[in-house]
């Protein structure tokens, strides 16, 4: 059995994973629904140790799983796809679960995404967050971002990534994208070599440790615009997070250093189609204007960032969950249960759903 085989057979298929372990044949991933290949026969220890020569083969990476037991890797076929890779130990043998990679990289339309997206991606400086949990679609967002700004600016990009998921082509903009482990040792590591290699925009694929996190608010700091992901549910999460990984006596200071260098959070949340013609994303969109900036230091008003939202949608551009599920939900592209069922405030919703509106959805005056 030979691994570029699977691979090919699962993109033809439009698998979106491959999973493979000893014991079992493999598994593909399918609009959501797992699917073992049986008639390729269960894969063997060999086989599977063939396949780690075959895919972790720089020194680096080969000592990460030795190490940690895990490694994030990629691998390509020519004329097929790309994949990120995790490699993972498991009842004492080695795993793979693969992803496929798109190599077109879609406009910000294309993944129905809102209007204000086109605007933070041409952002001149700040820290811009997109968050979700995993296969919410993170990287796709983010790299549809990347693609409107090459598009529509003459800048230098840089970008840290582990590992490299979209290949960019050098548009209005010159791109240099470095990855984890073949180009550069770490996260934080690679953040400080690219203030120093003359970027306009820095891309870090993920914000894993403080400090990556404190680097990459210093970089928004010093004029540069900073794209990352974190795995978060929503906007309120994702600033007390980004607080959190801090010391106590730290929390103060960096709560004014994301008051001052956050430009905005997008979190999403892919919800099925009514159609059951693929999903749609839902998007919550904060921006750190108006009271927002002010309840980022002040732990009475932090209480009130959904409302700050929910009122700046017309002065700001911002919007909340809810919102973004209702307006799905008016436009016939989501069903009334999935509607509920990836809110936040389900009962609240419901309401707004059936035309009832409580006084408080019509503002106090926050924005003005």
């Amino acid at each position: 059995m030979k691994l570029n085989d699977i691979l090919i057979e699962a993109v033809n298929k439009g698998a979106s994973d491959i999973h493979l372990k000893v014991g079992l044949p493999p598994v593909l991933r399918i609009n959501k629904k797992l699917y073992p290949l049986g008639y390729m026969g269960k894969l063997k220890e060999e086989v599977i140790m063939n396949f780690l020569d075959q895919v972790v083969i720089t020194r680096t990476k080969r000592s990460e799983l030795i190490k940690n037991g895990e490694v994030d890797l990629s691998y390509s076929i020519s004329g097929v796809s790309r994949f990120r890779v995790n490699v993972y130990k498991q009842r004492g043998t080695y795993a793979f679960a693969f992803r496929v990679l798109k190599t077109y990289i879609p406009t910000l339309d294309e993944l129905m995404l809102p209007e204000k997206l086109k605007e933070i991606s041409l952002a001149s400086r700040g820290l811009v967050l997109v968050t979700g949990p995993t296969g919410s679609g993170k990287s796709t967002t983010l790299a549809a971002m990347i693609e409107h700004r090459n598009m529509n600016k003459n800048n230098v990009i840089v970008t840290i990534e582990d590992p490299i998921e979209y290949v960019f082509r050098d548009k209005k903009s010159y791109i240099v994208q470095r990855e984890i482990g073949s180009d550069t040792l770490n996260f934080s590591s690679a953040l400080r070599a690219a203030l120093r290699e003359d970027p306009d925009v820095i891309m870090v694929g993920e914000m894993r440790d403080t400090e990556t996190i404190e680097t990459a608010l210093r970089a928004a700091e010093t004029g540069h615009l900073v794209f990352s992901t974190l795995h978060t549910n929503d906007a309120k999460e994702t600033l007390t997070r980004i607080i959190d990984v801090f010391p106590l006596e730290s929390q103060n200071h960096i709560k004014l250093l994301l008051s001052t260098t956050l430009y905005a959070v997008i979190s999403q949340r892919l919800i099925p189609r009514k159609d059951g013609n693929g999903v749609v994303p839902a998007v919550e969109i904060l921006m750190n204007a108006g009271a927002i900036k002010e309840a980022i230091v002040d732990d009475e008003k932090f209480e009130e960032i959904y409302d700050f939202m929910e009122k700046g949608s017309e002065q700001y551009g911002m919007q909340t969950f809810d919102q973004s599920i209702l307006e799905l939900y008016n436009r016939g592209l989501i069903s009334y249960e999935d509607a509920l069922a990836y809110s936040s405030n389900p009962s609240d919703l419901e309401l707004k759903m059936k035309g009832i509106s409580s006084t408080d959805d019509f503002g106090t005056g926050f924005f003005g």
